[in-house]
Order: C-alpha cells, then structure tokens, then sequence
C-alpha cells in the first residue's frame, strides 16, 4: 500500500463570483493510475462557503477530473463538482448544466487575462503614488522596464503543463503587470475544467511569490486596459462547413441573446465594455473580421481558411464562470445555427 495525496479543488457559491476551495487527504492505494472513479468523494461544509444552510450544511465532492500535482511526489489534484446531502445538485454547480453529448463537438479556447499586483493594491512595476509610462511597450514585452513577474508567469506555465492542465500558450499583456494564459480543449467541460485548474495554480504560486493573481475586470480606473477572458468557440459545422454567407448570419443570430450573455459573462463587465480599450459597448452587439472593438471576431484564421474555423467572442470579463460562457454559447449555437442554415 501507498500513501497518496489528493487536493481536491471546488468553486464555491458566493456572488456574483465565485472562489476556488481546496481541501487535501491523504489515501492509501496499492496501485493508482489517475481513473478519475477510483477517486472516493468526500464532503465539506457547505454553510462556510455560502452553499449550504448551518442546519443542513454537509455537501458532497463528486471528483470528475485528475490532474498530476507536480508540487510533491504521490500526489494529485481532484476538480469535484459539489452536490447537496440527498444528492442534488447544488445550485453552485454550474458545470452539470452542461450536456455532455452535445457538448461533444464543440472546442473551446479561453484567453484568461490577469493582473499581478502587491498587497497594497497596485500592479506589479507601478510607482506608489503614480504610474508608469502609457501603455504601448508592455504587450509580449521583454525586459525589466516593461515586464513585472515573468518568474511566475513561467512557473506557472511549466507547472501547469506538468499537472496535464491544458494551458497552451502566455503573454505579457497591453498594461504593466498584466499577463494573460491560453487554455483550449475538445470536449465542451475540458477547457473550463482547465481553466479552472489553471487559476487555481496561479494562486497556489501567487502565494509563495507574495502576490496577488487580480482577475477583476477592471483593476485600474483610467487609460488602461481592463482584463477579459475572450472565449473562442468552434462546432463540427463551423469547422468542417462554415462559409462566409453562414458564419455572417450565425454571427447575426447572436445578436437577439445579447442580453442574455453579458448577464453571465463576469461582474463588472461594465467598467471595462465601454468600447474604448479594445472592447465593443456592453449596450450594443456588433461583428466583424479581425475587429478587437467587436462583441464577435471574426479570426483572419477563419476568413483565411475558406471560412470555416472558429470565432471569437471578446465579451466575457476576467472573472467570469467558463461553465457559464459555454453553456450559453451552446444555448445560443443550438438556435442561431438552425437560423444561419435557413438564411443561407
């Protein structure tokens, strides 16, 4: 028999956004090859992480995926979804509200944005008291007057990569201190299961750093950038068929919901959608090829590959749920696609 340490890792219900939860055992195994049901569920109180009442305040961690820990030997991190005491879900749970089976198709990409800032509240390389030079120098900078905190950032990266969470890419972002990951998968709940996986890194290593990993959409008011999570998204027939008739009028069709998606696409999403900073009016949908200052991008990857590939949607702020954003993008594929097939 080994001993074997699992850290299994939750979201909580508080609102409007909601925090990462980790607790740790230590189980004995002859033998373990990361099987995902092998992993015995476990409980916590619910009544501390605003998901169940004092009275009745045991629920359920229902692991679903096993990431390597790469921080210690024999060890592995558990993402559980959490259900209540008589087994239902709870109303946290985002993630069981996506289908499985339709969800099969789709890809996702998240653009996770950040800002590494200090105790007292300012960006990594900001003067107490005042600012650094504009932006303009910043974005996949190098060098130590216009980056902050790559020790982490490739740390992060590295570590990530080693736990098997599927973080594809980095970059030093538009304002100082700002960085931004790139998770994708195949498979609607991959990508937001590595998402999430992947900031709860990046706050395990903010801490032995002595930073804080900032997702609000809007750290710093004035002329900076604010931070988003642009979620790329892409099904069988947009991939395999597209056309541009049809992924104008898939675009169109997103249009009537747009409401509907800014409602869970992050708090605070207004101080940072005023299209100004590379953003579109959260009042106002619009689309275009290659246009930052859309709610939808059409990539040059699409329109360049005889329009079939995937689109862009640059809504979604910082601290935003994946689970949500890919939820309501099916929601809103599964009827705009019947329309576009219909137009064209």
């Amino acid at each position: 028999m080994q001993s074997i340490r699992f850290d299994y890792v939750w979201l909580d219900g508080y609102q409007p956004t909601a925090n990462i939860r980790t607790k740790a055992q230590m189980l004995k195994f002859e033998s373990f090859d990361g099987n995902v049901d092998d992993v015995p569920i476990w409980g916590f109180d619910g009544s501390s992480t605003q998901q169940a009442d004092g009275h009745n305040s045991d629920c359920i961690l229902q692991p679903v995926r096993v990431y390597n820990n790469p921080l210690y030997d024999n060890a592995y991190f558990v993402l559980c979804e959490v259900y209540n005491r008589d087994g239902s879900r709870n109303s946290a749970n985002t993630r069981a509200l996506i289908d499985d089976e339709a969800g099969a198709e789709f890809w996702f990409g998240f653009e996770q944005e950040y800002v590494l800032m200090t105790s007292s509240g300012r960006p990594l390389g900001f003067p107490d008291g005042g600012y650094p030079e504009p932006q303009g120098p910043y974005y996949c900078a190098v060098g130590s007057h216009n980056v902050e905190g790559r020790e982490l950032i490739d740390e992060h990266f590295h570590l990530c990569n080693e736990a098997g969470i599927g973080v594809s890419g980095i970059n030093s972002e538009v304002m100082l201190g700002q960085w931004e990951f790139q998770c994708f998968g195949k498979g609607a709940k991959r990508a937001g299961d590595d998402l999430i996986m992947a900031r709860f890194m990046l706050y395990l290593l903010s801490e032995r750093y002595g930073v804080v990993a900032n997702i609000d959409p809007k750290p710093i008011t004035g002329d900076w950038n604010g931070s988003g999570m642009h979620s790329n998204f892409s099904f069988d027939y947009l991939r395999d068929t597209g056309g541009q008739a049809y992924i104008e009028a898939l675009c169109q069709g997103f249009e009537p919901f747009h409401e509907e998606h800014i409602a869970v696409y992050g708090a605070g999403n207004e101080r940072r959608l005023t299209g100004a900073h590379e953003t579109a009016s959260i009042d106002q949908f619009s689309y275009g090829e290659s246009n930052r200052a859309a709610s939808i991008r059409i990539p040059i990857y699409t329109t360049s590959h005889d329009w079939k590939g995937y689109l862009e949607d640059r809504r979604p702020a910082s601290d935003a749920d994946p689970y949500k954003i890919i939820y309501r993008i099916m929601e809103t594929v599964k009827i705009a696609h019947e329309k576009a097939l219909q137009a064209i």
